[in-house]
C-alpha cells in the first residue's frame, strides 16, 4: 500500500472537544514554565479538526509526525520546542537540516504509543490523519486523557477544496499556539509572494491537462480536487485531470485516465518505488499507449513532501510551473 494511500484511508472524523489546558493539561503554566502570570498573548483557544484546546502558555515539548508538520515547525524557528520527530518521506530541506539534526528521531515511521509517551511531549502535531491511529493508541482522545495537546493538519479535515487560505490557517495557528505570531505572518507573506510570481508568469499560457500519478497497478491512485495538490497544479498553470474527484486522493480506473487523455503526467516521488519505475509502468502498458502524455513521454515530477499542506507549497508551485511552462519568462 502506498504511503499516501495508507494516510488517506486512515482518515477519521474528529468531533471531540477537549479543553486541555483549562483542565491543567500540558499547555498549562506548570508544564510550560509560564509561572503564575500568563504568557503574552495567552490564554489562546483554537479549534482544530473538531478539537478545541486552550493553551495557557506555548508548548515546550512538541513531537512532530510527518515531514510537512516537522518542516513547518522548523520554518517557524521552533526547534528548541521540539522533543522529538518521526516519519520523513525524503530528506528535510537543506536550510532546516542543521536544526533537524539536533532533534531526537523517535522512529523511522510512526512511533509506538510507548515511545511517543516516553518523549514526555506536551504537544503532538500530525501531518496526516494516520498519525493519530486509534488502533495504535495514538488517537487524539487518548493523548488528551494523557494530558497531551495535539494538532492535525487542516488538509485532512477541511470540507471542500484546500488552497492557500488553508495554508495560511495552518501556519498562522501553529505560530500562534507557540507564541510567535509574527513569524507566522512573515512566512505566510513569503509563500504568497513566491506563488504570485509564478501565477503572473504563466497566466497567459495554455493550461495542459495533468494526471497526477501517485501509485497503483489495478487502478490509479491520483490527486483529487480537495487537496493542496490540486491547487498546486492550478497555480503552476495546469488543470488537474481529476479535479472533479471530491477527495484529497483517490483511486480511479485506468479507463478513466484513457478517456480523459491528459497531456502531462505528474509523478509523485517518494518511498521505495522510483520515478523511473513509475514511468516504465505507464510506458509499458499498451492500454495507455495513445494517452497524449504517455505517447509524448511528457512526465514531470514533484516530491510528495512538496505536494501536501506545508511550507513547500511555494517550492512546488515554482518547480511545477517551470516544468509545465519551461519557456515562460
Amino acid at each position: 500500500m502506498s504511503r499516501v494511500r495508507a494516510a488517506v484511508r486512515s482518515f477519521l472524523p474528529f468531533a471531540l472537544v477537549v479543553p486541555l489546558a483549562a483542565c491543567g493539561g500540558p499547555a498549562g503554566p506548570e508544564r510550560s514554565g509560564g509561572g503564575a502570570q500568563a504568557a503574552p498573548g495567552f490564554p489562546y483557544t483554537v479549534t482544530n479538526c473538531g478539537v478545541s484546546s486552550t493553551y495557557q502558555a506555548p508548548p515546550e515539548r512538541a513531537v512532530t509526525m510527518n515531514q510537512h508538520a516537522t518542516e513547518l515547525m522548523l520554518a517557524l524557528g521552533l526547534q528548541d520546542r521540539m522533543a522529538g520527530t518521526a516519519y520523513l518521506d525524503d530528506s528535510v530541506l537543506p536550510a532546516y537540516r542543521p536544526a533537524y539534526d539536533r532533534i531526537k528521531v523517535l522512529a523511522k515511521e510512526y512511533p509506538s504509543k510507548e515511545v511517543l509517551l516516553g518523549a514526555n511531549p506536551d504537544f503532538v502535531y500530525g501531518g496526516y490523519a494516520s498519525a493519530f491511529d486509534k488502533g495504535q493508541g495514538r488517537d487524539r482522545d487518548a493523548l488528551a486523557k494523557a494530558g497531551i495537546a495535539s494538532r492535525l493538519s487542516v488538509e485532512y479535515c477541511t470540507q471542500g477544496p484546500v488552497g492557500l487560505e488553508q495554508l495560511k490557517t495552518e501556519i498562522t495557528e501553529v505560530a500562534r499556539t507557540f507564541g510567535v505570531p509574527e513569524r507566522g505572518e512573515e512566512l505566510v507573506r513569503e509563500e504568497q509572494r513566491r506563488v504570485d510570481a509564478v501565477t503572473a508568469r504563466v497566466k497567459d499560457r495554455p493550461r495542459p491537462s495533468v494526471f497526477v500519478y501517485d501509485s497503483g497497478e489495478a487502478s490509479a491512485f491520483t490527486s483529487g480536487g480537495n487537496g493542496i495538490g490540486n491547487e498546486i497544479v492550478s497555480l503552476a498553470g495546469g488543470t488537474n485531470a481529476f479535479a472533479d474527484l471530491k477527495d484529497t486522493f483517490g483511486d480511479v480506473p485506468w479507463e478513466k485516465v484513457i478517456e480523459r487523455a491528459p497531456e502531462v503526467v505528474l509523478i509523485y516521488d517518494y518511498g521505495g518505488t522510483t520515478v523511473e519505475a513509475k514511468k516504465q509502468r505507464l510506458l509499458n502498458d499498451p492500454a495507455l499507449a495513445e494517452v497524449p502524455a504517455v505517447k509524448n513521454r511528457r512526465f514531470v515530477v514533484l516530491p510528495l513532501s512538496s505536494a501536501v499542506l506545508g511550507v513547500r507549497v511555494a517550492d512546488a508551485v515554482e518547480s511545477l510551473g517551470r516544468q509545465l511552462h519551461p519557456d515562460a519568462p
